[in-house]
Order: C-alpha cells, then structure tokens, then sequence
C-alpha cells in the first residue's frame, strides 16, 4: 500500500489544462455525464451567466486519486451539474484503496472548508464513493447532510424483444400501445424516422427545435445545449433522435443516447396540437421497439425525474440525492444545520 501521508490539491479552469496524468486519469472516465465529451459540452453550452467551472485535482502521495467537476457562482461553490445531468459523482481512481479514496475526500474536504456550504447533488445512492466522501469530509471538520434531490426509473431488459417487454406492462398500457400504434399504422402520411449519422444532424436540428418551440415545453435554460449534444453523440455513435411526423409536420421528438448497451432518453417532446394522435405514446414505443429489437439492449433509462407516465415504461427506481458539505463555523452553515435539524424534528412529530 502506498503510503498516504501527503496530499496536494490544485484547481483548474477546463479540462484542457488539467496535467498529463490528470488527462490520462479524466480519459478513463466513463458514462454519458462523466467523460470528457460532456465536460465539453456543458462548458461551452451550459454554464450559468456570471459562473465559472473549474476541475479541482487531489493527488495522493504522487498519484491522481480523484478529479472533482465544479461550479462556481459569486461566493458559493457546488458540484458541476445542470439542468441535463442525470447523475454526477466526483470521478475516484478506480484502483485506489479506501484510504486513498478518503484521503482525497478529506483534501476536498479542507478545500471547502472556507465555504459555510456546498452542495453536491445528481449523486447515485448506489455510488461506490458515497461511504469515502462522507467519512472524508467529516475528518476535513465538515458535516455531510444528505437530502433527496430525485428518482432515476429505468428497467432491465436483457434478453428482451419488444413482445416480451410488453408483457411486463399493466395490462391497460399494453391495450393503450396496441390500440395507438394500430390507429398511427392506419394513418395516411405517418412517418417515424431515426436519425443517428452527424450528415443528418441539421435536417434533426430543424425537426427537433421546430416540435419543441410548439410544446409545452418551457423555454431552455441553456437554448444552445440539446442540438450541441445531438451533434457530439452523433460524432460518438451513440445518437437515436426519433421523430413522428403526420404529413410534413413532425409532432413528437425524442433524444436518445446510447452507451454501452444502455440507452437513457434525454429530452422529449410532443405538438399539444396532435394530443388526440398520443404522439408520445406512439413515439416512445416505436423508440423502444427499435431498440430492444434491432440494438437488443439490456437497460432502458428513463432519465432525471419521477413524471407520472415513466413508472408505466419502467419499474425500478434508483434514487438520485444530495449532500450539503457544511462548515459548522460559517454563518451559513450554522444556518444550514439548525434548518436540517428542524426538518428531521418536524419529520419526526409528523
């Protein structure tokens, strides 16, 4: 075991300038929202005005132990997410052993301290990392309070063709898809496309912005960001865009990305003037025909949220939750822990 006596930590403005072993250490990132294409993405399109990201890099006793994505904003500092992301965690050396793996925390930890409060959300209950970010920060002087920030609904489908899937639907979802689908079939002009190839990107574009600015959708936070993504998958392979048209007029949209036998729906959206056609409906199970039955999936994803229609298309939840790092010597973190005391008291009389 190397030993961990010394630390070092440095922060840096993009992925760009990070070190040689720090880029060697960010290439073995994986997952849509972990590697360096989505850290490009989110810098050049979905950075808040008036913010700044930065990477902040903790070293070991010589090694790179963890790469950590954050935001900064005025006087206050959280973990890099945005409206987009569906899961984030500080990046750990997969080899490196717990005490490493704490130690680096605890480096972090020290790095906050001079903040009352930081927040670190979209982080997976599940992650390997959670038990060394906890006990990290806590040696650093911090105190680590969880809350529940949102579900992640997905299904596992290995082995399934989209017959087989439909069999675990509720019996009214499989009528609803079975009536929808035979009603869409029978319609003249009806047209489901895919596009996947970096050549199609501008006809998507102009399908998928023209059915989102007629949604219900609000307006994007960030306008740039969904097209900038359809492009970088695209250029990555892992790009399905579905688009449902009735005639010339495309009135469902949905952006899929697939990695690695997983496919995780991102951004959908339907014409409220075709509502009586259900062109979500008929839309997400031409989707998750073609990619059961022609890409033979193992898990379909349904993204960030707990909307209503999602526990239809899938039954398993994994909860997505965050951590406020709070430095007790702060007037906004004393704050921070009466307001988390007060709701565990209230939760408790409840």
């Amino acid at each position: 075991m190397r030993g961990i006596s010394s630390t070092k930590i440095a922060e840096f403005a993009s992925p760009a300038l990070l070190p040689p072993d720090c880029q060697a250490f960010l290439a073995r990132a994986t997952g849509v929202f972990a590697d360096r294409t989505w850290w490009k993405l989110v810098l050049a399109h979905a950075i808040p005005t008036g913010a700044a990201a930065s990477f902040i890099a903790v070293w070991v006793a010589g090694a790179v132990v963890a790469l950590v994505p954050v935001l900064r904003t005025g006087g206050r500092l959280a973990g890099l997410t945005t409206p987009y992301t569906c899961e984030y965690a500080p990046l750990l050396a997969a080899g490196a052993e717990h005490t490493e793996r704490v130690a680096a925390m605890a480096a972090f930890g020290r790095f906050c301290r001079r903040l009352g409060v930081v927040r670190l959300d979209s982080l997976p209950a599940e992650w390997d990392g959670l038990a060394d970010l906890e006990t990290g920060v806590r040696q650093a002087g911090l105190y680590p309070l969880r809350f529940d920030h949102f579900g992640n609904w997905y299904e596992d489908v290995a082995g399934l063709d989209w017959p087989a899937y439909l069999l675990g639907r509720t019996g009214a979802l499989r009528e609803t898809i079975r009536r929808r689908l035979r009603r869409a079939e029978k319609m003249a002009g009806v047209r489901f496309d895919l596009f996947t190839q970096p050549a199609e990107m501008d006809r998507a574009a102009e399908a998928f912005e023209s059915v989102y600015a007629r949604s219900w959708k609000d307006a994007e936070p960030f306008p740039t960001f969904n097209v900038a993504l359809m492009r970088a998958m695209a250029l990555d392979g892992g790009l399905r865009l579905g688009v449902w048209s009735i005639g010339a007029q495309p009135v469902a949209v949905q952006l899929w990305v697939v990695r690695a036998g997983k496919a995780i729906v991102l951004k959908l959206a339907h014409d409220e003037a075709y509502k009586a056609h259900s062109p979500g409906t008929v839309l997400t199970a031409l989707m998750l025909r073609h990619l059961l039955d022609q890409e033979h999936l193992t898990q379909i994803d349904f993204g960030r949220g707990d909307d209503g229609y999602k526990q239809g298309w899938a039954t398993q939840r994994r909860p997505r939750i965050g951590i406020l790092l709070v430095n007790p010597w702060r007037l906004s973190g004393a704050i921070a822990l009466l307001r988390h005391a007060a709701g565990r008291l209230r939760a408790s009389v409840s």
